[in-house]
C-alpha cells in the first residue's frame, strides 16, 4: 500500500484495484476507509508525514483561461468545426481515437500540452516552448504521429489562440479538430480532470520552462498506471494497450 501511496495513487483506487486483483481472496482486499484510518491514526512520524503528503488535496475548481485572458485570442480563429458536429462515438466514449487537448500555464509564459483519450482516459504529456500556435501546433502533430491512426481519429481543444493554426495539424495528421463552445471548459471534463491531477506534479506558480520531456513522460506513465473508478479499476495503461492490440 506505501508503494502505491507514494505513486499517487488515491486510497480509493487502491482499494478498487486490490478488489479486481484478487477477487477471491478478502484477505488481500481492504477499503478505502481503512485506509484513510491507516494513515491518520496507525501511522507515526515521517512516515506519516510522507504518505499524507501524497494523498490529494482539496482544491477549488479550475477556472476556464478565457476567464483570465480577458478575450485575447477568442473569435479570431476562422474554419471551426463546432464540438456540436462531432460523431456521436466520441462523444459516448463507444469507440477509442477521441481526443481532448489543453494548455497546462506555469509562471513565466511558461506551459506543457495535455492530451487525454476519451475512451481510455490515455494521457499523454508534450512540451512546447511557446504558445504561438506553429510551435504548438507542431508539437501536437509529432504527439500524433507517435500513434497509429485508428487510435487517434478527432482531437476537440478549446478557443484559445494556440490553435489558430489547426488546419496544418489536420493537413498533415488526417485528424479532425472540434471546437468547445465559448468559456464551456467541461465540454472537455476528462482533459480539465487531468490537468487538476497533473498539478500534484507541477503546482500553480511552477515554472514549466525547464521541464524535460523525459519527465513528462515519466508523469504520464504514472497517469497512465493508476486504476480508475470509470473504467473497472483498471488502468489506462491496460486499457490503451488493449485498443492498441485489436489493431494489429
Amino acid at each position: 500500500m506505501e508503494y502505491k501511496l507514494r505513486k499517487l495513487w488515491a486510497p480509493e483506487q487502491i482499494a478498487g484495484w486490490l478488489k479486481r486483483t484478487y477477487p477471491d481472496d478478502e484477505r488481500m482486499q481492504v477499503s478505502h476507509e481503512t485506509i484513510y484510518k491507516s494513515l491518520f491514526i496507525q501511522a507515526r512520524g515521517a512516515l506519516k508525514k510522507e504518505l499524507l503528503q501524497h494523498l490529494r488535496k482539496s482544491r477549488a475548481m479550475r477556472r476556464s483561461r478565457h476567464k483570465t485572458l480577458k478575450g485575447e485570442g477568442l473569435g479570431k480563429i476562422t474554419n471551426t468545426v463546432s464540438i456540436r458536429e462531432r460523431p456521436s462515438e466520441a462523444e459516448d466514449r463507444a469507440v477509442p481515437g477521441h481526443w481532448e487537448g489543453d494548455l497546462l500555464f506555469g509562471s513565466n509564459n511558461s506551459q506543457i500540452a495535455t492530451l487525454v483519450e476519451r475512451h481510455t482516459r490515455y494521457v499523454m504529456l508534450a512540451r512546447v516552448e511557446s504558445k504561438d500556435s506553429e510551435t504548438v501546433i507542431t508539437a501536437l502533430i509529432k504527439q500524433a504521429h507517435k500513434l497509429p491512426r485508428e487510435l487517434y481519429k478527432s482531437l476537440t481543444w478549446d478557443r484559445g489562440s494556440e490553435m489558430a493554426d489547426h488546419q496544418r495539424f489536420s493537413l498533415a495528421t488526417d485528424i479532425k479538430v472540434y471546437f468547445c463552445d465559448p468559456q464551456q471548459p467541461w465540454q472537455r471534463g476528462s482533459n480539465e480532470n487531468t490537468n487538476g491531477l497533473l498539478r500534484q506534479y507541477f503546482p500553480k506558480g511552477m515554472d514549466l520552462s525547464d521541464i524535460h520531456q523525459n519527465r513528462l513522460n515519466a508523469v504520464a506513465r504514472q497517469l497512465n498506471e493508476r486504476p480508475r473508478k470509470t473504467l473497472g479499476y483498471y488502468s489506462p495503461a491496460e486499457k490503451f494497450s488493449e485498443c492498441v492490440a485489436s489493431i494489429n
